[in-house]
């Protein structure tokens, strides 16, 4: 759980925490198998470059070396204390760092937030203390932290396994899975530069690593396991800016919702937590994938640090079948087969048998050796017409193996292009893969996993590129959407009425179809005299949402005695609950696409913009963007691509084309109006007609709910 991140000194001071001079383990212990054994053990094992201080009152020696009895008794400097004691005895130990100087703590003890009760009241108790003697804080609730730098060495962590040294960070919010990150990283191929626990985050969280390992030469890469984001609009901020140079790779655990929340609006209703998320993260570059499995493999992929030009993929193989498979989860992941410029194709008919196939995929069919995956690559890692290459080959018991792993190692170091190999069968495999692990080849058990590691290094490039073009300046009546919604708040209501709401969207840019709130039926007909015939005929009331589901709405009314006979019929219907009924006479509009345009305020993450496609089935068919507010102009344009209804926009069946340009200037004048308005907690602009190119556009209903701040 994490706490108030203001007044923080500057990330710098983590330097404290992951290259420390000197550390102290309160809570050592002589007892193998200890947490705080383990540590002191870790620590001199791993060669920390710096004195280590046991400290604990009981003993007089730890791991043979001289046992403090507390931290100020140290004679030197202490730069990082690692906390190893029951949560009872934490914030003395902490004052004991704060008389020490001590720059930072390592708090493994559990029994704080996590626990709720008293334990979050001592949460709450370490994070003052250490804030006013300007301590920083890793936990509580953690693992331990490390750093693989020759320089520091640090493992001050209590893992049976230290990882490789290599370019990756990792952020672990799970202390438990911490062990098997540090051991699956080791197995994997994976080397590390630095690894945090960093449990309940009570003070540094993703923001402040983000922002730290940007700065860290060693660190070319971040990975995290997240379960919750802290502050998600710095997390926003520092991701946005890291992942145009490092890739940034997430598994962020509590995919399924718990239920939606009730909401007047509809877009309430249509978002939850997860589409707040991954909007998130999407919109600040970040890689978010299913599993710990696939974040090793794009993690391997990455290590590579060679980016796509492109997403077209060349496939080599001796086998038929895996490459079907790889083929079918490129197309799966997003990328498209290459298709070979046709020198590369003659220059394989040459090199190749007749029964083999020089299309891509290129077959080199089971009898290929060394020497005929030499050629076939030579021609296709060369053409300029592939972007990335999967290399399989199925060993039989006749061919060389690990001469085949030297031919795609030798390819790999000659190419800036990613290559990754697929080694299927246990014959001679051991040592082929060992080849290709000494040369950073990529080495995958089924090509489908090949396919989707190549698929998510596209989709890093993507994201690394995405245009950063921030919104153009709209000229709009700032002043009279004020006061249209603190008029709503003066009068004690959080929904505002038709008045109001039109003089908001206006003075937004916004357009509204023709529309004339009444209180008598021959008030009625002269607003449609005026506005023309057919007209909408609404019902107006306090309180009363979703008009179209409870019969509210009367249509294509043509003429005077149709337009009266509707009204007598809203009237009885709805006076009765409604003494202060009123009816909206509006323009009958039918020329484009009915879209939505929403806001919402997620709980933990904040504002919600959506687009999608809008009418009365909209929570039916809930095909629904979301991003976070504030919106980029890239932003709006992936929402208005985004949903599966597109081909709507762009004419079916003979109809021309909506303006789309309109509809992102529609979303970047609402994410205006929320940047200028924060008391707009819900909004829903359904329908909003696209008109087809050469029509009008208009909102056709609206509802804004407000909240006080």
């Amino acid at each position: 759980m994490s706490t108030s991140h203001k007044k923080r000194p500057r990330p710098a001071s983590l330097d404290a925490v992951f290259r420390p001079r000197s550390i102290a383990v309160v809570g050592a212990s002589r007892r193998r198998h200890q947490i705080g054994h383990e540590i002191v053990r870790n620590l001199v094992e791993g060669g920390f470059t710096g004195p280590v201080y046991p400290v604990n009152p009981g003993a007089k020696v730890v791991y043979s070396m001289h046992c403090h009895p507390r931290v100020s008794a140290i004679p030197g400097p202490v730069d990082l204390a690692v906390l190893v004691v029951p949560s009872r005895h934490v914030l003395a130990a902490a004052r004991d760092c704060a008389r020490k100087k001590v720059k930072a703590l390592v708090v493994i003890s559990a029994g704080f937030a996590e626990v709720g009760g008293e334990g979050a009241k001592r949460q709450a108790e370490l994070v003052e203390l250490c804030r006013r003697h300007g301590m920083r804080i890793v936990g509580p609730n953690c693992m331990g932290v490390l750093n693989t730098d020759e320089t520091v060495a640090m493992n001050a962590t209590f893992a049976a396994t230290t990882p490789t040294p290599g370019g990756a960070a990792f952020l672990s919010q799970s202390g438990a899975l911490g062990e098997a990150i540090l051991a699956d990283a080791r197995a994997l191929g994976v080397g590390m530069s630095q690894f945090a626990s960093v449990g309940n985050r009570a003070d540094v969280g993703p923001p402040e690593l983000l922002e730290y390992w940007e700065k860290d030469p060693r660190t070319r890469m971040i990975l995290m396991y997240l379960e919750s984001l802290g502050d998600p609009e710095a997390f926003m901020a520092h991701a946005r800016r890291v992942s145009r140079h490092k890739p940034v790779v997430v598994v962020k655990s509590g995919r399924t919702a718990a239920g939606a929340r009730a909401a007047v609006s509809h877009t309430g209703s249509l978002a939850g937590s997860e589409a707040a998320i991954d909007s998130l993260f999407a919109q600040c570059g970040v890689l978010r994938v299913d599993s710990m499995k696939d974040l090793f493999m794009h993690a391997r992929v990455a290590q590579m640090e060679r980016m796509p030009a492109g997403r077209r993929v060349a496939i080599v193989t001796n086998a038929g079948g895996p490459a079907i498979l790889a083929t079918d989860a490129c197309v799966a992941a997003g990328l498209e087969l290459a298709e070979l410029r046709p020198a590369t194709a003659r220059q394989l008919a040459k090199a190749l048998p007749p029964e083999a196939s020089w299309a891509n995929p290129v077959d080199l069919i089971a009898s290929a050796d060394a020497a005929r995956f030499d050629a076939a690559l030579g021609a296709v890692v060369a053409d300029a017409n592939v972007d990335m290459v999967i290399a399989i080959f199925v060993s039989p018991v006749m061919i060389d193996a690990a001469a085949v792993a030297e031919v795609f190692a030798r390819h790999s170091r000659a190419t800036d292009k990613p290559f990754v190999a697929c080694l299927l069968g246990k014959q001679q495999g051991q040592a082929a893969a060992r080849t290709l692990a000494a040369a950073g080849v990529p080495n995958f058990r089924f090509p489908e996993d090949a396919a989707k590691a190549l698929g998510g290094l596209w989709k890093m490039s993507e994201l690394r590129h995405r245009d950063a073009t921030p919104p153009p300046r709209f000229r709009i009546q700032r002043r009279r959407g004020r006061e249209a919604v603190e008029r709503a708040l003066a009068a004690g209501r959080e929904l505002l009425k038709g008045t109001e709401l039109y003089e908001l969207l206006t003075a937004y840019g916004i357009p509204v179809v023709p529309s004339r709130i009444v209180r008598e039926p021959e008030a009625a007909v002269a607003a449609a005299e005026e506005i023309g015939w057919p007209v909408v005929l609404k019902i107006e009331a306090q309180g009363v949402s979703h008009k179209s589901d409870r019969g509210g709405v009367v249509l294509d009314l043509r003429n005077p005695d149709e337009l009266l006979a509707a009204w007598e019929d809203l009237d009885r219907r709805f006076r009765p609950e409604a003494p202060r009924l009123q009816m909206l006479v509006q323009a009958l509009r039918r020329d484009g696409v009915e879209t939505f345009f929403g806001t919402t305020t997620d709980p933990q993450l904040g504002r919600l913009i959506a687009f999608g496609l809008g009418g009365i089935h909209v929570e039916v068919l809930k095909d629904v963007v979301f991003r976070l507010h504030p919106l980029l102009p890239a932003d709006a344009w992936e929402m208005v691509e985004g949903i599966r209804g597109k081909e709507l926009l762009h004419g079916v069946r003979g109809k021309p084309p909506v303006d789309e340009e309109q509809l992102v200037e529609m979303l970047l004048r609402l994410s205006r109006m929320l940047s200028d308005l924060p008391e707009i907690r819900e909004l829903d602009l359904n329908p909003f007609l696209a008109g087809y190119r050469g029509v009008d556009s208009c909102v056709l209903d609206a509802r804004v709910r407000l909240r006080r701040l």
